[in-house]
């Protein structure tokens, strides 16, 4: 596989050139740079080849996107347009809005260009990181972001996601409401359970299945640790390690917010390394299941249309499917999944036990 190009950085001297697609050219890039979003000024994206720089300034020019061999094509599937909104199907690997890659292969100008819009028609309500799954809803106009505005406050914006978490079950329990206040991390791209200026949070959830990591089988994350399946030694405090398939509902819509929420609860989502999750499982017979992206998908939801509520549904994706497929899980279970519920978030914040056992 190549090596992955990484982003240039040019500080502009006199004599270099007066305009972004000079600079772009000194720094030995392609013009097209600059269309395909790639291209910033200081933190500014330049959207024209014209735009006027100065000496002194930083030219950031990010890679561009690598199509490797045999990788899989990431359609955006359109499952609605209607009211005011447009809902699709956002694959894992695709940022939902521009990223220092650019913007021509963000979810938000497909989409666009799916349906005969500007980029810039589309209103970024919601997201979804970039290696998760799932529903996207995108409002065409302020009357419809508004009514989805309203709806999020009120709580009728419903969304449940699946995920698979690594977990040892006798601590995770059967439901709950994971409800720890979420804020800033030392990494200032990353969340933090109870971090700087946290936020109130909330998320309720269920265990719907589990399938156990039979003895000789193991989870690995980065670094190089591990741990093994089975059962260490019987009796009450033994733990029983299994990947456990949730079925979440997100109260609130703080950043990463299942995914920090899973990790505080002792149940980091497979493939999530930033937040602990396991990079790779290995079976008791020696298969390597590896996790190129996060095990959590967006497999519903339900906004207020211009006639009442819509729903909008995602299949699974098939890498989550062969992986609970591998781990010996039950096929049923995604059914089920989106069909349980989850814990009511009541009034008194004292009944929101952080993952074990409310019902």
């Amino acid at each position: 596989m190549p090596a992955r190009p990484r982003e240039k950085i040019w500080v502009v001297r006199p004599g270099d050139g007066r305009t972004v697609a000079e600079i772009v050219r000194r720094a030995g890039e392609d013009a097209a740079a600059v269309a395909d979003g790639r291209v910033f000024v200081g933190k500014k994206r330049a959207t024209r080849p014209d735009a006027p720089v100065r000496a002194g300034d930083a030219v950031r020019i990010g890679p561009a996107r690598v199509t490797w061999p045999n990788a899989p094509a990431r359609d955006v599937t359109i499952l609605f347009e209607e009211g005011g909104l447009v809902a699709c199907v956002k694959p894992a690997g695709l940022p939902t809005v521009p990223d220092r890659a650019g913007s021509a292969h963000a979810l938000v100008a497909v989409v666009a260009r799916a349906i005969g819009r500007k980029t810039e028609e589309l209103r970024v309500t919601s997201r979804l990181d970039r290696e998760v799954s799932g529903v996207v809803v995108f409002a065409l106009d302020a009357a419809a972001e508004e009514r989805l505005r309203t709806a999020r406050a009120a709580g009728r914006y419903q969304r449940r996601y699946l995920a698979l978490a690594a977990a040892d079950e006798r601590a995770l329990g059967d439901a709950g409401v994971w409800d720890a206040p979420i804020g800033r991390a030392g990494d200032p791209r990353l969340r933090a359970a109870r971090g700087p200026e946290a936020k109130d949070a909330a998320t309720r959830w269920r265990k719907i299945a589990t399938a156990p990591l039979a003895p000789g089988g193991s989870t690995e994350r980065d670094g190089g640790s591990s741990r093994d399946g089975g059962t260490a030694r019987e009796g009450e405090g033994a733990r029983r390690d299994v990947v456990a398939m949730l079925a979440v509902d997100p109260v609130t819509g703080r950043t990463h917010q299942i995914r920090v929420h899973a990790s505080d609860a002792g149940a980091p989502l497979v493939g999530d390394r930033d937040y602990g999750g396991p990079s790779r499982i290995v079976l008791a017979n020696g298969r390597i299941l590896a996790t190129a992206r996060i095990a959590l998908h967006a497999a519903r939801v339900i906004v207020p249309g211009a006639r009442g509520p819509v729903e909008a549904r995602a299949p699974i994706p098939i890498e989550l499917t062969e992986t609970w497929r591998a781990l010996g899980g039950d096929d049923g279970a995604w059914v089920r999944a989106l069909a349980s519920d989850t814990p009511e978030v009541g009034d008194d914040r004292s009944a929101w036990r952080r993952g074990a056992g409310v019902e």
